[in-house]
C-alpha cells in the first residue's frame, strides 16, 4: 500500500468522518473540501488530515482545490431536499459528479472513488434520489475518459455508532409513548456496518483491479422495515406497538412529512422504499471481505447488555 494524497468531498458527513479515520490510519495524506471548516473540526484530530474552505459547486474553487493529489473520494450526497422537483438532488448528485470528474480531468487526477447508493437508476428510478444517483454513476462511467480509473459504491442502509439510521429510530422509540405508525413496513433492506464500507473503500483506492467497478454494498442478512424496528425497541426494553401502515396511509404520512421541518421522512424517501435495498451480487464476496452482522455491532454502541441482544432479531424473523 502506497501513500497517497487523497482529497475528500463530503468528508464531514457521517461517511466521511468514518473514512478520513480510515485514511489516516492507513498513511494517507487527507484533504477535506468543507463549505464550513468549523463544522469539521472533529476532524482536526487527525494528523494527516487538512480542512480546506471550499464550495464545491463552485467550478474554479473546486479544481483549484483539487490541485496537487492524486485521487478524490466523492461521498457528497443527500437524502431530502429543499424542494420537491428535484433540482436538490440533481445539485448534489449530478451535478456535482459532472464537476468532480472535469476538475479530475483538469488537473490529471486518474483515481475517483465515487460513493452512490444501491439500485441507484438513471432511467427507471422511482425517486429523485435514486435517478439522480444513477445520472451520477453514468456520468462518472462516461465522461472520464478511456484512461479514468473509477470505482462506484452502492451499499444498502448504513448503520454504526453514530448513524442516523437505528440512532433516530431508537430516538423515536423512546419518545413515543404507546405506538409507532409505521410507513413502508415490508420494505426490505439490507444493513451494512460502517467500517465494512470503509474497509472495501480502503481495499479499492489502492487495487486497480477494482477500477472500472460498481460494488453493491450489504450486510450479510435482509430484514423488512418492521423487522428492524422491533429488533430496536426490543433490545430498548420498550413496550410499544409497531403499527405498519398500509400503502395509502404510508404515502399520506409521506406528504405530510414533506412540511415538517428537517423533513424525517417524505414523499421522496417513500418512493425510494418501494425499491427493496437488497444487493443482486455482493461487493464484499469479491472484495475477500466478510461483513458484520447488524446483531453483532448495534447493542455495542445504543450501550445495551445481555444475551438478548444476540437473539432477539432472529426470533423476530421467525415470527413473521
Amino acid at each position: 500500500m502506497r501513500s497517497r494524497n487523497v482529497c475528500v468531498l463530503g468528508g464531514s458527513g457521517y461517511v466521511g468522518t468514518h473514512l478520513c479515520s480510515g485514511l489516516a490510519r492507513a498513511g494517507h495524506r487527507v484533504t477535506v473540501l468543507t463549505r464550513s471548516v468549523e463544522r469539521a473540526k472533529h476532524l482536526r484530530v487527525l494528523p494527516s488530515v487538512k480542512l480546506v474552505a471550499c464550495n464545491v459547486h463552485d467550478e474554479a474553487q473546486l479544481a483549484a482545490a483539487m490541485s496537487g493529489h492524486d485521487a478524490v473520494i466523492n461521498l457528497v450526497g443527500i437524502l431530502n431536499e429543499s424542494g420537491r422537483n428535484g433540482a436538490g438532488f440533481r445539485r448534489a448528485h449530478s451535478e456535482l459528479a459532472r464537476k468532480v470528474v472535469r476538475a479530475c480531468a483538469e488537473n490529471r487526477i486518474d483515481r475517483l472513488l465515487h460513493m452512490s447508493g444501491l439500485h441507484a437508476d438513471a432511467d427507471h428510478g422511482p425517486s429523485h434520489y435514486l435517478r439522480s444517483k444513477g445520472e451520477a454513476e453514468r456520468i462518472v462511467r462516461e465522461e472520464g475518459g478511456p484512461d479514468f480509473k473509477w470505482t462506484i459504491f452502492q451499499p444498502s442502509v448504513i448503520f454504526g455508532s453514530g448513524d442516523s439510521f437505528i440512532n433516530r429510530f431508537a430516538t423515536l422509540l423512546r419518545i413515543i409513548p404507546l405506538w409507532m405508525p409505521l410507513a413502508r413496513p415490508e420494505s426490505k433492506l439490507a444493513p451494512v456496518w460502517i467500517e465494512d464500507v470503509v474497509a472495501a473503500m480502503l481495499l479499492s483506492l489502492d487495487d486497480d483491479d477494482t477500477s472500472g467497478e460498481s460494488y453493491q454494498l450489504c450486510g450479510p442478512e435482509v430484514f423488512t422495515l418492521r423487522q428492524i424496528v422491533c429488533y430496536i425497541r426490543d433490545e430498548l426494553r420498550l413496550r410499544r406497538a409497531i403499527v405498519g401502515l398500509p400503502d395509502a396511509l404510508s404515502r399520506l404520512q409521506a406528504a405530510i412529512m414533506d412540511f415538517v421541518p428537517g423533513k424525517p421522512f417524505s414523499t421522496d424517501n417513500y418512493r425510494s422504499l418501494g425499491v427493496d435495498s437488497v444487493c443482486t451480487v455482493s461487493g464484499f464476496a469479491r472484495l475477500g471481505i466478510q461483513p458484520q452482522a447488524m446483531q453483532a455491532i448495534v447493542p455495542r454502541y445504543l450501550g445495551l447488555e445481555g444475551g438478548r441482544s444476540r437473539y432477539a432479531l432472529f426470533r423476530r424473523r421467525a415470527r413473521r
